[in-house]
């Protein structure tokens, strides 16, 4: 079975999607859509503007959206996905391939859950830290022993953990972490603590904005990030992409629990090879690749 895959935030580079906007009609047609609901030419950020630029949370989340869903549709006929899933933002990705979000309405959720976030972010200096080499329970063990905020926010593959949380309790837990025998615990050049209790207020926004979107019945399952398992009811789907903002991405047990449903091939639609590389180091068995 295949599954294609979506990134979320950090796969973004200058150039994105400037190829399929010259050679492909209906990606320009999409693009120049995209520039007329946010309301500013994010193409001109995405394929000519500096680093620092397409950094800025508002422009990351909709323009590696728009790089997946666009090349999605224009896959045509071959675009065929028996399961889907996205990390993170990539989840509304997902959402639009297996036909529960329209473009625009997903890109509009996309541009506030965003603003929301970077709004959140702005309200407490907080921040994101890499562990690498140390078992999920351990990371868990060491973050409940701290005082202040940090939890486990990326379950990104075995031996590889994203952890969020504020300044002072990720400083804490990253040298505790070192102590227990991590390889690794490095701070990560991100605007806040994403995944974690300190983006309620940007859950609350984004709830209501979910709430009073349509949601329609999915093509097939898509594979969500807080509960790592097949959701096909609407209902459940939109729930969970609500919980999301402040529950951890179980990227590893959402690969796995794919693979025990029947997944043999994984195809990431967007940009980067992010997922490949972790889906490989989840399961060496199966096959990753690029849909471009």
């Amino acid at each position: 079975m295949k599954a294609y895959i979506f990134p979320g935030q950090g796969a973004q580079y200058t150039g994105m999607g400037l190829d399929l906007y010259n050679t492909f009609p209906l990606a320009k047609k999409l693009f120049e859509e995209a520039n007329e609901i946010l309301g500013f030419r994010i193409t001109d950020i995405m394929f000519e503007g500096a680093a620092e630029e397409l950094q800025q949370t508002k422009v990351t989340q909709p323009a590696i959206f728009l790089h997946s869903v666009i090349l999605a549709k224009i896959l045509g006929n071959d675009f065929k996905p028996e399961m889907v899933a996205g990390h993170s933002l990539g989840e509304f990705s997902a959402l639009v391939a297996n036909g529960v979000l329209s473009f625009e309405d997903a890109l509009k959720l996309v541009s506030k859950r965003a603003l929301a976030m970077q709004k959140a972010c702005e309200m407490q200096v907080s921040t994101m830290a890499a562990v690498l080499g140390l078992d999920d329970a351990i990371v868990e063990e060491v973050c409940a022993s701290i005082d202040g905020v940090v939890v486990a926010a990326n379950y990104n593959c075995p031996g590889q953990l994203v952890i969020s949380g504020e300044l002072e309790a990720i400083d804490k837990a990253c040298a505790a972490m070192i102590e227990k025998g991590a390889k690794r615990a490095i701070k990560l050049p991100v605007g806040g603590a994403f995944h974690s209790p300190l983006m309620e207020p940007a859950r609350e926004e984004l709830a209501e904005a979910i709430n009073n979107t349509i949601f329609h019945k999915p093509t097939c399952p898509i594979y969500q990030n807080v509960v790592a398992e097949a959701v096909k009811d609407s209902v459940e789907i939109k729930e969970n992409l609500i919980l999301q903002l402040t529950a951890p991405v179980r990227w590893t047990q959402t690969i796995q629990q794919m693979i025990a449903d029947g997944a043999t091939e994984f195809i990431e639609v967007g940009p980067g090879k992010v997922l490949q590389g972790l889906v490989r180091k989840i399961d060496r068995s199966v096959n990753a690749s690029s849909a471009e």
